[in-house]
């Protein structure tokens, strides 16, 4: 057992973990050679040569940003000051996947704060979902921020035609002042930002791509606009920064963590990273997902985070898991803590990351970026650039350009359609699940399934609205697998995991047995402009998805559940029960 603690840095989050002894000895190589070769020495460098030596060296500017933005410190305080002066009740950002999960981490564990605008954040395009927040603002009252890296993505920019658009009905000339941009300098919104008269446009920072971005400006304009203390945070999170440096790697919090999970991935097989964390602080999982899927998922490796599954004891697993439970100090839970020392004593990795102040969420996020550039280079890959997720927006382009051509997308045929549901697959696929067997619905179904191995994992993707009574139900199907076939299961809501783990999905190992999940749209709404609704956005987006997991050769069926959304997530998850107790 090794904890940070011994480092005697007042105010750091505590680190430790628990290793079975092989996996141990050979984290202690690997440590052993990480010192010896300088390592860390050349990832504060910014050595490419750590990686594939390719363009690794540009995106490492998430490195200096704490200093920075220390020494930048009052534009955050006159944002704050200025929100509160304008009586805001509501901030909405609109952004999708990198851009949006670390505000929305503010958003879930802080609340809001009183006499500041609460913070709101939307990264999906399912048009029930982006109703209900409609129905929630007042958009006289609201501060929409539009946060797009890149200034080019299709999700933020229908969002920003469509809030705009309701703006413009509440204040008329007056709504550009309700409106910030979060883009890199040059962009094409920051051309919109200057033609409609936005109140202000922050810049990224170019260097660092969007899923280390959470230190800044796309994660701390929220932050301060939301009336939390952005100096502190910045000030608590400069001490995981420094603790980052230290060349011996069981005193650096970051290498540490990082040498752990790319020996069990890479040596032992172990590569899903099972994520646990406690109740105050349960949407940090989501971000973590993001940062280490997209981060080490490609050239068919990496790490598969596993968020929000349930927690069972170790008869439960296979030999592929890496346990993270990252905690509030102030949460008590007595049955997790007896499950992970259930664990441990079964010879399970389990690593404790313990926070002693909410504040400390940065040190967490630095921690685990160091980690994911760290398991990187452990692995072998370039961890900075996400070569698959730009497939599955080619082809929502494309089928979203037809749509402007055609009024309609392209035709397609189920493989099976009873009971109200209808299942989608190519050929490949269909070979396996329907010829040659029943084809009755419950027993391609079972089929599907069973098609999991060990070291596999189930991916449930859900293009429906994320509320709390779906989830719910996908997270029970989620807990039957698990038992019964002792494989991981991760759940992504479509379209905003297609911007984080939907790289894993696609480019990491080809391990993943894929339900996709689509429904019919009880309602839609315009995009503003266009021809093609957010409804038709959802569903291309769906179909290229789908479509490039099929491109790549992964095991992926598609149940469209029809207009009767919650009667069909009852009856799909009543087939994968009986599924499974086959």
């Amino acid at each position: 057992m090794s904890s940070a603690n011994a480092l005697g840095i007042a105010n750091l989050e505590s680190f430790s973990y628990l290793l079975p002894y092989e996996l141990n000895q050979t984290v202690t190589d690997a440590k052993k050679k990480w010192e010896r070769s300088g390592n860390t020495e050349r990832l504060w460098k910014k050595d490419a040569s750590l990686w594939t030596n390719n363009d690794e060296g540009k995106w490492l500017g998430w490195l200096d940003i704490v200093d920075q933005q220390l020494g930048n410190v009052s534009k955050f305080k006159a944002l704050a000051a200025e929100v509160h002066e304008d009586g805001f009740a509501h901030m909405l950002l609109l952004g999708m996947g990198e851009s949006s999960l670390c505000p929305e981490v503010f958003s879930k564990t802080f609340g809001r704060q009183p006499e500041w605008p609460e913070l709101l954040v939307l990264d999906s395009t399912d048009p029930v979902q982006i109703k209900s927040f409609r129905d929630r603002i007042d958009p006289a009252r609201t501060l929409f921020c539009v946060s797009s890296k890149s200034g080019t993505t299709l999700e933020p920019d229908i969002y920003l035609r469509y809030f705009y658009e309701q703006a413009k009905k509440a204040v008329g000339d007056a709504a550009g002042h309700h409106f910030l941009a979060l883009t890199d300098p040059g962009s094409k919104l920051e051309e919109i930002a200057a033609q409609l008269g936005f109140r202000r446009v922050y810049h990224g920072v170019p260097s660092i791509g969007s899923r280390y971005s959470a230190m800044s400006d796309f994660g701390l304009v929220p932050h301060a606009a939301a009336g939390l203390d952005t100096e502190r945070f910045l000030r608590r999170t400069a001490l995981m920064v420094d603790a980052c440096k230290a060349s011996k790697a069981e005193q650096n919090p970051g290498v540490m963590l990082g040498l752990i999970l790319g020996t069990a991935a890479a040596k032992f097989g172990r590569d899903k990273v099972t994520l646990i964390c406690s109740d105050s602080i349960s949407d940090l999982g989501a971000w973590l997902e993001q940062l280490l899927a997209e981060s080490t998922g490609k050239q068919g490796k990496g790490l598969i985070p596993v968020d929000r599954e349930p927690l069972f004891g170790p008869e439960a697993y296979g030999t592929d898991r890496v346990f993270a439970y990252i905690k509030y100090a102030n949460d008590g839970d007595s049955e997790t803590e007896s499950r992970l020392a259930a664990l441990e004593r079964a010879g399970e990795p389990v690593i404790r990351i313990t926070l002693n102040n909410l504040c400390d969420l940065g040190q967490t996020f630095f921690q685990w970026e160091i980690a994911a550039a760290v398991a990187g280079s452990i692995i072998g890959i370039d961890a900075f650039n996400q070569p698959d997720v730009e497939a599955s927006k080619t082809l929502t382009r494309k089928l979203t350009s037809e749509f402007e051509k055609t009024g309609s997308l392209p035709a397609e045929a189920p493989i099976l359609d009873q009971d109200g549901l209808k299942l989608f697959t190519d050929k490949a696929n269909a070979d396996e699940l329907v010829n040659g067997g029943s084809n009755i619905l419950g027993a391609v179904i079972r089929r599907h399934i069973d098609r999991l191995k060990p070291g596999d994992y189930f991916g449930l993707l859900a293009y429906i609205p994320m509320f709390a009574e779906y989830e719910d139900r996908l997270e029970q199907m989620r807990g039957q697998i698990v038992e019964s076939k002792q494989v991981a299961t991760v759940l992504g809501f479509g379209p905003r995991f297609l911007h984080s783990t939907g790289q894993a999905y696609k480019g990491g190992p080809n391990s993943g047995v894929f339900l996709q999940i689509t429904c019919d749209e009880p309602e839609d709404l315009p995009v503003p402009g266009q021809k093609y609704t957010f409804g038709i956005v959802k569903a291309a987006q769906a179909r290229g998805d789908f479509q490039v997991l099929l491109d790549r050769h992964r095991r992926a069926l598609r149940v469209h559940l029809g207009k009767d959304l919650a009667g069909g997530l009852n009856h799909l998850c009543d087939l994968i029960c009986a599924a499974v107790a086959h």
